[in-house]
């Protein structure tokens, strides 16, 4: 079979490469996936290029945690009937070698989620990481039902179902951030009452405004760093921010702000979920997918071959919205 490889950290063009190794066997409470569409995301570029650390945990790595296929093999516990099964997939690359760059992998059964009918299996390769991290960050922590909520970064992989997912959960206000009027478009399709158009217009006061001055209930935010002193000012007292990521490992809290009005931060990262979470989510997804409730922001597909030019186009900050590499299947 064919996959990527690296066994090095550096520039995606320097250290990743095409490789062909045997078809992995299944274990004991593990299936083997045929991966039609890899997902690329921030922290599988971060990996390879060495930006928490440029030793690799594995003499070589097959990157990319989220992925989609069809089930082919099970091994040993695992109902039969799971093999010609659709599924999306997590994890795959966390704390492990080999992950969904590759024509085949091999994981644990409960990181293969079954994917409904007529649902894309290119979209499914987009819910592992920023399907699952909106889901979290929307419906954990009590939810949003009848709350304002602040979507940052609207228009990008997580933003984009984030937005969505804050409306179909009953959010009463949903307004985005984005920095483009291409970005606005995306985040008011999605189902966003107002977007702001942070490098045009003040953000706080704007959305200040959109709230009668009161703030927003919840911020649910891509970049703590660059973004803390804001979120502070706009959250309505005892307002919540939780924060999936940031640009730079530390963050200033503006303490003054946050103690006078009772907020709350909530951090979390989607590998990490617990296990209730991940599978309320899991339910939420499996419910809004077969719906038809979500739409799939793919803003660029590309083969297997060309995976450095799909990490360069993540790590260029310029797409929006999901990346998939097409492996062996069709949408």
């Amino acid at each position: 079979m064919r996959k990527v490889v690296y066994t090095r950290t550096g520039p995606a063009a320097d250290v990743l490469a095409l490789a062909e190794a045997p078809v992995p066997e299944p274990g004991p409470g593990e299936v083997r996936v045929r991966i039609a569409f890899s997902g690329v995301n921030p922290s599988d570029t971060k990996s390879r290029a060495g930006t928490r650390s440029p030793a690799l945990p594995f003499p070589q790595v097959t990157p990319h945690s989220d992925g989609a296929g069809v089930v082919d093999a099970v091994g040993e516990g695992v109902p039969a009937h799971r093999v010609g099964e659709r599924v999306w997939l997590w994890n795959a690359a966390w704390g492990r070698p080999d992950g969904t760059a590759a024509e085949f992998v091999v994981l644990p059964s409960a990181q293969a989620v079954r994917l409904p009918a007529g649902v894309p299996l290119d979209a499914g390769a987009c819910l592992g990481i920023p399907g699952l991290t909106a889901c979290h960050a929307v419906t954990g922590y009590g939810g949003v039902a009848g709350q304002r909520v602040l979507v940052a970064g609207g228009a990008g992989a997580v933003g984009h179902y984030a937005v969505q997912m804050a409306r179909l959960a009953g959010a009463a206000q949903v307004i985005a951030s984005v920095s483009s009027p291409a970005k606005a478009a995306l985040a008011l399709a999605a189902g966003a009452h107002a977007v702001v158009d942070y490098r045009r217009e003040d953000l706080v006061a704007r959305v200040m405004s959109l709230t009668g001055g009161e703030g927003v209930h919840r911020v649910i935010e891509v970049d703590l760093a660059a973004n803390a002193m804001h979120d502070f000012a706009m959250l309505a007292t005892g307002g919540l921010a939780v924060v999936y990521g940031s640009g730079h490992p530390e963050a200033r809290v503006p303490f003054v702000p946050g103690i006078l009005k009772n907020l709350q931060l909530a951090f979390f990262i989607v590998y990490h979920l617990a296990p209730a979470d991940r599978e309320r989510c899991e339910r939420q997804l499996e419910r809004w997918l077969a719906e038809g409730a979500l739409s799939h922001n793919i803003a660029l597909r590309l083969p297997l071959e060309r995976v450095a030019e799909a990490h360069e186009a993540v790590e260029s900050g310029q797409v929006a919205g999901n990346v998939v590499l097409a492996v062996s299947g069709e949408a």
